[in-house]
């Protein structure tokens, strides 16, 4: 089963869309900017512990960069 929250490749502007997919359907949570803000959306969308869940890979799926990726290589 796929993670249910997407952290997606760093765009051209230096932010990644974050999305969270519920009983099918992705919700658009924001453009994070860096880690902080992806935890501060996985609070909102009513995750508890946040912070310790940007490295679980059964919740967040980090797609097209490496994980924690804030600027172009």
């Amino acid at each position: 089963m796929a993670a249910p929250v997407s952290v997606h490749k760093l765009d051209a502007g230096g932010g990644r869309h974050v999305v969270v997919r519920r009983q099918g359907v992705d919700h658009s949570l924001g453009l994070a900017y860096n880690d902080a803000d992806v935890v501060e959306f996985l609070r909102r969308a009513g995750l508890p512990d946040a912070e310790e869940l940007l490295d679980d890979p059964e919740v967040v799926e980090w797609t097209g960069s490496l994980p924690h990726e804030w600027t172009a290589a």
